[in-house]
């Protein structure tokens, strides 16, 4: 488990490259489970994996990243699709 607080600024990686921060958390109330982290991508990975010109806060699905400690790592958060497949996970704020 981790707490919210260990998770905030965390880095968010794909294919070790630095994609993104963690912002916040989205949380179904209905089943009370995180069903995604906001992050704010860098520049880079806006443009490469969106094609937008800046850097930009974005939901990413809970299902983009590995269950259990697989995806949070002392280095950060690793996602599990490819980075071709990364624009399917994420959505504009």
């Amino acid at each position: 488990m981790s707490k919210f607080s260990e998770l905030k600024y965390k880095a968010v990686f794909v294919e070790n490259q630095k994609i993104a921060e963690v912002r916040d958390v989205i949380i179904d109330t209905d089943e009370w489970k995180v069903t995604h982290l906001v992050v704010d991508l860098t520049k880079e990975a806006a443009k490469e994996i969106l094609g937008a010109p800046k850097g930009m806060l974005n939901t990413l699905a809970i299902s983009a990243l590995e269950k259990g400690t697989a995806c949070c790592t002392p280095k950060g958060i690793e996602i599990k699709v490819s980075k071709g497949q990364l624009h399917i996970y994420l959505r504009p704020v």
